[in-house]
C-alpha cells in the first residue's frame, strides 16, 4: 500500500483555512441566533462559552447578518476543553495569543449550540473535510485578473463553496483519493463510464424533439455507439431493450456494483466502457460540462455523498418528469415576448433523462430518501450554444471570489467594463431581476436563483446583460392553488408537471428570491462592493429596490400579483441553513429531503 499526503496540506495553510472557517462559523451561527455574542467596544464582541471565551471584531450587515474579521479572533480557555470546561487527559494549557482552531471551537460551543454527541462528531468530520478542500483552494488559487479570463467550465474549479453553509465541502463518503480526483477544485478532466440498463428497470424520457436515438447520436460518435452495441451483442443481449447512460465513476464503484448487484448479475445492468469526451465537474459536484465537445449536453448524475444539507442523488420521480417540466417552463418563456425577446432569459432545460429503479429499496415504506435517488442521468442543454458570439458567462457565485491580494472578481470585472461601479451594479440587477420577477408575478413560478444556479451573461466589455438559470428538476416551485386561480397558466398544468412541482404559498415563493438571491448572495456582495467599490449598503439595496419598482411600473396590470408576491414587507422569515444541520435533521436518515429551518424574522433592507 502506498501512502501519499497532498502537497497543499501543511500547517500554515491549515491554520489560515481554520481561522477563516471559524470567522464564518461565528458569523453564520450568530446570524441564525445559534450564538449570541455580547458587544464590547469599537465593533468588538465577546462570546462566553463553557470553558472558553472568544473575542473578535465584526461588522453588522443586511438582514442583521455578521461579518467577522478572521485576524481579530482570540480565545481564552484550556486547550482541548469540551463543553464541561474540563480538558481531556493530556490537554490542559490555557490558550491565549496562540492560533485559534475551528474544531476546538466546536468542542467549546457544542453545549451552547445544543448539539448531540453524534451530531458533534459528524460535524467535526464534515468541517475537517471542508478545511482540507480549503487548503487546496488556498494553495492553487489565482488572481482575480486570471480568473476573469477563464471560461465558464474552468472558472467553476476556483469557487470556494456555499457562502452561508459552514461545512460547505464535507462530501461525506469521499476518501482522500476521491477528494483528489472528483471535486471541482481538482480541475481534472474526467472520462465518464457508460452503462446499459434494461428497460424493465430503466425509463427514458425526453422532450418531444429528443427521442433516445437522437440524444445518443448527439452525445456519442458512431464508432462509440457501434462499440457499445457490440458489447451487448457479444453477451447475446438485445441492444434495443437497453437504455444507455453515463455514471459517475465513484457511484459505479460504491453504489451500483454493490447495491444493484442482482441487476449486474442478471445483466440488467451492463458496463459499456468510457465515453469519448472529457468533462469538468461543476460546483454541484454531480454535474459535468463537456470540454471536449462543449456543444454537447451538460450531464447531471447521482452521487451518494452527503454534501451541504442533502445526499446528492437524483430523485426518481423528478428525474422522470424533468423533460416535461422543461417543456412547460420553456413554453412559458417562448410564448412571452418580454421573456423571449426583451430579457432574452436563458433557461438551461433538462431535456432528457434516464431513471433507474431499485425495485427492492424503492418498495420499502419510509425508506431513507437517498435510496430513491441512486441511479439515473439528466442531460441539460449546454450553455455555450445559448450564447451570442461576443458573450461570455459566469456563475453569480464567482463574483464573491477574493484572491490572495484581496481583490474580488467583481472588482476586476467592474474595472474591465470601464463603467462606474454604480452603473455596473445597475446593469447586474437589470440582468437578473426582471426575468425572475416576471416568472413569479406573471406565472406564479419561481426558480432558486442562488449563486450556483444563477448565471450572469456578459457582453464583450464584461457588462452584465442577461440571466441564464438552471436546475429545474430540483428547484422550480409554483404558487399554491388559492392564488393560482388568478394565474391561468397554473390552472391547466400538465398532469406530469403538476405531480412533481411543489406548490407553496406566495410568501414562501418570495423566500426563494429573498433567501436564494438576496440573503444567500446579495448580502455578501453588498459587503464586498462596500469595501472595494465604495458603494454603501443602503445605496446597494436602493438600486435593487429601484429595479423591482421599475418592473412594477412596466407591468401595472399585474398590480394584484404584486400585493400577493410582496418583496417589500418590513420583515421576512429568517431561513436557517446551518440550524437545520445542527439542530433539526443532524446527520440522520429520513424519508424526505430536509428543508431550510425558519427561526424568527429579520428586517428587510428593501422595505421603506
Amino acid at each position: 500500500m502506498s501512502t501519499h499526503v497532498p502537497a497543499e496540506l501543511n500547517a500554515a495553510r491549515w491554520q489560515r483555512a481554520s481561522r477563516d472557517l471559524l470567522a464564518k462559523a461565528l458569523a453564520e451561527f450568530s446570524y441564525e441566533e445559534l450564538l449570541v455574542p455580547v458587544p464590547e467596544a469599537d465593533g468588538r464582541y465577546r462570546l462566553d462559552l463553557p470553558g472558553a471565551t472568544y473575542r473578535f471584531a465584526a461588522r453588522r450587515g443586511s438582514y442583521n447578518c455578521w461579518f467577522v474579521e478572521p485576524s481579530s479572533i482570540s480565545r481564552e480557555g484550556e486547550v482541548g476543553a469540551g463543553p464541561s470546561g474540563r480538558s481531556p487527559r493530556g490537554a490542559g494549557t490555557t490558550q491565549m495569543g496562540v492560533e485559534v482552531d475551528v474544531l476546538q471551537f466546536v468542542l467549546d460551543a457544542s453545549k451552547t449550540l445544543g448539539l448531540t454527541g453524534d451530531t458533534t462528531g459528524h460535524l467535526i468530520r464534515e468541517l475537517t473535510a471542508t478545511l482540507s478542500a480549503d487548503t487546496r483552494l488556498l494553495a492553487t488559487g489565482r488572481s482575480a485578473a486570471v480568473l476573469a479570463d477563464l471560461g465558464y467550465a474552468d472558472l467553476e474549479g476556483y469557487q470556494t463553496g456555499h457562502p452561508w453553509i459552514v461545512p460547505s465541502k464535507g462530501r461525506m463518503g469521499f476518501s482522500a483519493g476521491d477528494s483528489a480526483a472528483y471535486p471541482p477544485e481538482a480541475r481534472r478532466p474526467l472520462r465518464l463510464p457508460w452503462i446499459a440498463v434494461h428497460d424493465t428497470i430503466a425509463t427514458y424520457r425526453g422532450t418531444s424533439d429528443l427521442p433516445a436515438e437522437r440524444l445518443y447520436a448527439g452525445e456519442l460518435d458512431e464508432g462509440t455507439r457501434a462499440a457499445f452495441r457490440a458489447i451487448l451483442d457479444a453477451r447475446g443481449l438485445d441492444p434495443a431493450a437497453y437504455h444507455w447512460l453515463p455514471v459517475h465513476p465513484w457511484q459505479w464503484d460504491e453504489i451500483v456494483v454493490p447495491v444493484f448487484a442482482p441487476d449486474v448479475a442478471h445483466q440488467r445492468i451492463v458496463p459499456l466502457g468510457d465515453g469519448p469526451d472529457d468533462y469538468l465537474v461543476q460546483q454541484s459536484v454531480r454535474t459535468f460540462s463537456n470540454v471536449t465537445t462543449p456543444t454537447r449536453h451538460h450531464v447531471k448524475l447521482p452521487l451518494s455523498v452527503l454534501n451541504t444539507l442533502v445526499w446528492r442523488g437524483l430523485p426518481t420521480e423528478r428525474t422522470l418528469a424533468a423533460p416535461a417540466v422543461t417543456s412547460w417552463v420553456l413554453g412559458l418563456r417562448d410564448a412571452d415576448p418580454y421573456l423571449r425577446d426583451e430579457t432574452r432569459a436563458i433557461l438551461l432545460g433538462e431535456v432528457a433523462s434516464v431513471t433507474v429503479h431499485h425495485r427492492t429499496l424503492e418498495s420499502v415504506p419510509g425508506v431513507p430518501y437517498q435510496y430513491r435517488e441512486l441511479l439515473g442521468a439528466i442531460w441539460r442543454e449546454p450553455l455555450p450554444t445559448k450564447l451570442d458570439p461576443h458573450e461570455r458567462a459566469r456563475t453569480l457565485a464567482s463574483l464573491l471570489y477574493v484572491d490572495d491580494a484581496g481583490r474580488a472578481l467583481v472588482t476586476e470585472l467592474v474595472a474591465r467594463s470601464g463603467l462606474p461601479a454604480r452603473r455596473w451594479l445597475q446593469a447586474l440587477f437589470h440582468a437578473l431581476l426582471p426575468p425572475l420577477l416576471h416568472f413569479l408575478c406573471r406565472y406564479g413560478v419561481v426558480f432558486s436563483p442562488h449563486g450556483e444556479n444563477a448565471i450572469v451573461v456578459y457582453d464583450d466589455h464584461d457588462v452584465p446583460t442577461r440571466l441564464a438559470i438552471k436546475d429545474f428538476v430540483d428547484d422550480v416551485n409554483i404558487s399554491a392553488p388559492l392564488e393560482s386561480a388568478a394565474i391561468p397558466e397554473l390552472s391547466d398544468l400538465p398532469a406530469e408537471v403538476g405531480a412533481v412541482l411543489l406548490r407553496e404559498p406566495p410568501a414562501f415563493l418570495c423566500q426563494f428570491i429573498h433567501a436564494g438571491l438576496f440573503v444567500g448572495h446579495f448580502r455578501y456582495l453588498a459587503d464586498v462592493v462596500r469595501r472595494q467599490l465604495d458603494v454603501p449598503p443602503e445605496e446597494f439595496w436602493g438600486m435593487v429596490r429601484a429595479e423591482i419598482l421599475a418592473y412594477q411600473e412596466r407591468f401595472k396590470e399585474l398590480a394584484p400579483q404584486f400585493e400577493i408576491f410582496d418583496l417589500f414587507t418590513p420583515r421576512i422569515d429568517r431561513l436557517c441553513l446551518n440550524r437545520n444541520r445542527l439542530l433539526l435533521d443532524g446527520y440522520r436518515d429520513r424519508p424526505e429531503r430536509p428543508h431550510a429551518a425558519v427561526h424568527g424574522t429579520v428586517p428587510n433592507p428593501l422595505a421603506n
